[in-house]
């Protein structure tokens, strides 16, 4: 069973629904997802699995880290997406094992720096949750345990506008030939457009999904530059 916000993209939907998986919708700016995760685990003696604060979990999603790390070697600069912080805490104990004086640089979207508002008070903020087209990135605030990891292991956190993304996916289509989510592009768009200066610098960029329908896309990368 997992629960999705109701704007979530049809394509993501759809593929769990193809994988076999039960999906809820709710209302992100009207329902707490905890709370209702929480009741739906008690009420069918389900475990319920967080999507980004727990040990295991975020362990787990550092592992793309761990695996570029393996292919590339040491790097100076690691640039990673950024919502409740699961894939960013994760990414840090990998560079801090394997790449020791690698700069790692979470990235969120502008409209939704809570992460960014908690890394530089030194207390997790709540925002209201943030309009943005980085739409897995939506989060009102980090994990107490992701938290904890990004306050000792990240050395900054950035955020990029919704355009910047856009110009992001667009270079990605282009360039590369991929597919990546708005909430995918967070990292590449900080790289581009964050002001750090990476060039000359060996530079690694997390790419984070590739959930996005295709019309929207189109209406994303087509519109003017």
């Amino acid at each position: 069973v997992i629960l999705m916000p109701i704007d979530a993209p049809q394509a993501k939907i759809d593929a769990t629904r193809g994988y076999g998986g039960e999906v809820i919708l709710f209302d992100r700016f009207k329902q707490d997802r905890e709370v209702l995760t929480r009741e739906i685990a008690a009420q069918r003696g389900m475990t319920l699995i967080p999507p980004f604060d727990h040990a295991d979990v975020l362990t787990g999603q550092g592992t793309a880290a761990k695996e570029l790390f393996d292919e590339v070697g040491e790097l100076d600069y690691l640039f990673v997406c950024m919502g409740g912080g699961g894939l960013l805490s994760g990414s840090a104990l990998s560079a801090r094992a394997l790449s020791p004086a690698c700069q790692v640089i979470g990235v969120e979207p502008e409209a939704g720096n809570d992460g960014q508002q908690s890394f530089r008070s030194g207390a997790i903020v709540r925002i209201p949750t943030p309009k943005t087209i980085a739409d897995g990135a939506q989060t009102q605030a980090v994990g107490e345990i992701t938290f904890a990891i990004i306050q000792r292991d990240v050395d900054d956190i950035s955020t990029v506008t919704d355009p910047q993304l856009v110009d992001a996916m667009r270079f990605y289509a282009e360039r590369m030939k991929m597919i990546v989510e708005p909430t995918g592009c967070l990292s590449l768009a900080a790289v581009c457009h964050a002001g750090i200066p990476v060039q000359g610098k060996r530079v690694g960029v997390i790419v984070s999904g590739g959930n996005v329908d295709l019309q929207r896309f189109g209406q994303l990368v087509g519109s003017p530059a």
